[in-house]
């Protein structure tokens, strides 16, 4: 059986030396054409508003499925394609799935 939790996605981004509006720019693209996807139950992004900024994504799925059709999509491998350039690391991801959730 497939699994039908909601799935939600921190994704928190350095961006390398002087790269902080390229990649701001990148990652605000991403967010008009996700919130629009069947499975996407929120989609924002943040910064830490320092001089050298961190940005991260908060993102909420329907379901795991939901979160594997955006991986697929040809906005994300766009924007995939671009993202390294942009980065001093890795791009830090954490998956989470509930434990305790009402309705």
């Amino acid at each position: 059986m497939p699994d039908q939790n909601p799935v939600t996605v921190i994704a928190r981004f350095t961006p390398a030396p002087d790269r902080a509006p390229q990649l701001q720019a990148l990652l605000e693209g991403m967010i008009a054409p996700t919130r629009s996807e069947p499975g996407c139950r929120s989609y924002d992004l943040y910064t830490t508003g320092t001089q050298a900024p961190d940005f991260v994504l908060l993102e909420r799925y329907q379901d795991f499925a939901a979160l594997e059709a955006h991986r697929t999509t040809a906005h994300y491998t766009a924007y995939r394609a671009q993202l390294s350039d942009l980065l001093a690391e890795p791009v830090e991801v954490s998956l989470l799935r509930p434990v305790n959730v009402i309705g």
